[in-house]
């Protein structure tokens, strides 16, 4: 969620080491996958959980992790800030227990929270503050060399404009939350909401990082290096099609187009209005805000399976389309040429606009497992027709079958629920939104067991405003944030 000055139309507001994506990692590739006897899946927030299944899905647990309210042992002065956005989770190295890794957007900041080894938060800090992050960090993607040949390393990126660039922590390092000399250059300059690298069997012996940008004029970035983990010597790619035809909205459901990457000159020095001026000149498909991408897991090359969302636009009135982009939003399926990373055929796998309101609404962020697709909406647009708060959907790739599986859930009628959660008394639809959601069924040895950050909007409080300490003066947010856990999950 952004307002980006080259929109079209303005935006409401992952061994030891085995780590998982901030979209999502079911990790079966890795070989730490030994159940953890001693994991103990249960509530452990003061919060009650903010989303809720639905119908045909009343099997699934949700217990929530943490919260903003939570006052963790080892650390009782961290707050748990607002909109936990990308995300990844990896084992403790240093001793028992897990690492937590989570974006607060808003803050432009990076919280890393341990687990023990029941899975129970004990301690909190930031590792990058609303000072070094200097953008809206939205989501973003733990690189582990078990699952992608380096790291590990917290790719995340930023989206407050054209000029912001993809951050390259380390996970495990000090909490250096000042320094800014972690970007990569390389990546480019766009307002980007997740830097992806592909699993290393996808193209062995490269670096492939997939890029979207939440632009109106949105493109679809390739980074590649023939070298495995090398991310400041690669070139950039934007993905067009062979037709040369820009055109979002020319594209069908029910149809393959033939697509490939088309290199950015000069990608490593350009500003980020030069690469947007390069799109249009090379006739790079312009998708309407490419929010999330994701992988598909099981290794053997299913990486080259590609997912990514382009949320929609609409005009002013919240009704009518821009012409030429989707405006309700769509899931789009890449499926990258085995023998040439620049090459591949693409085809729409969900279209919010096959039924207005009721079907997908502005998707966001994206997990995909072995033969599902999770669908987390970003609603926050208030188009007049919606018929629904935000939603995970699930898509199944063999099946094609989509189906809503969680809902924020926001109690209206429940008075006292309301005076904490929504003080604003907002009574518009789909005033929260979801960010990362991660499959962790290997690492916590249980199966079906993935986690999901919340961005409850309307709960806002002055003891959150600042949680990361910074003197960011741009941030003046005090919403709370969740992570929950959701047992149950298809994968």
């Amino acid at each position: 969620m952004y307002f980006n000055r080259y929109s079209l139309a303005p935006k409401l507001p992952a061994l030891l080491l085995l780590g998982l994506l901030g979209a999502c990692n079911d990790s079966d590739s890795t070989n730490n996958s030994t159940p953890t006897s001693e994991v103990q899946l249960k509530a452990h927030s003061v919060n009650p959980a903010l989303v809720k299944s639905l119908s045909g899905f009343e099997n699934l647990e949700i217990l929530p992790l943490i919260s903003s309210d939570d006052v963790l042992p080892e650390s009782p002065g961290f707050i748990f800030g607002a909109q936990p956005d990308g995300s990844g989770i990896l084992k403790n190295p240093n001793g028992e227990g897990y690492i937590l890794l989570n974006n607060h957007e808003i803050m432009f900041s990076v919280s890393r929270v341990y687990l023990d080894k029941t899975f129970k938060p004990v301690k909190g800090e930031y590792i990058l503050d609303g000072d070094g992050g200097n953008f809206r960090l939205c989501s973003a993607t733990l690189a582990t060399p078990e699952e992608h040949g380096f790291g590990p390393m917290f790719l995340t990126a930023g989206e407050t404009d054209g000029e912001s660039m993809v951050h390259a922590l380390d996970p495990l390092g000090p909490a250096n939350k000042k320094d800014r000399s972690r970007m990569k250059p390389a990546l480019g300059h766009a307002s980007m909401e997740n830097a992806v690298p592909l699993p290393k069997d996808a193209f062995p012996g490269k670096t492939v990082i997939l890029i979207g940008e939440d632009s109106g004029n949105g493109q679809l970035i390739a980074y590649v290096s023939n070298t495995v983990g090398d991310l400041d010597n690669g070139k950039l790619y934007m993905l067009k099609r062979t037709t040369a035809d820009p055109v979002e909205t020319n594209m069908v459901a029910g149809q393959q187009y033939d697509v490939e990457f088309v290199e950015v000159d000069n990608a490593k020095t350009s500003t980020g209005a030069q690469i947007a001026a390069q799109s249009i000149a090379k006739n790079a498909i312009q998708f309407a805000r490419v929010e999330d991408v994701d992988y598909r897991k099981g290794g053997n090359g299913a990486g080259r399976e590609v997912y990514f969302t382009a949320t929609g636009v609409s005009q002013s009135d919240k009704v009518t389309p821009v012409t030429g982009f989707t405006m309700w939003g769509r899931v789009y399926k890449l499926t990258m040429q085995a023998d040439n990373v620049l090459k591949g055929k693409l085809e729409i796998a969900v279209d919010g606009a096959t039924d207005p309101g009721n079907s997908i609404v502005n998707p966001d962020n994206l997990c995909v497992t072995n033969d599902f697709v999770y669908i987390q909406e970003d609603g926050d647009s208030f188009y007049a027709n919606n018929k629904h708060d935000g939603r995970v959907w699930q898509y199944g790739m063999s099946s094609k079958q989509l189906k809503p599986m969680l809902e924020m859930n926001h109690r209206r009628t429940d008075a006292t629920f309301n005076a904490k959660y929504n003080k604003s008394n907002d009574q518009r639809l789909s005033t929260w939104e979801y960010g990362a959601m991660q499959d962790i069924s290997d690492m916590v040895g249980v199966p079906n067991t993935f986690l999901l950050n919340l961005h409850p909007h309307t709960w806002q409080d002055d003891k959150y405003l600042n949680a990361d300490g910074s003197s960011e003066t741009r941030n003046k947010n005090k919403e709370g944030g969740q992570v929950v856990i959701v047992r149950g999950v298809q994968r």
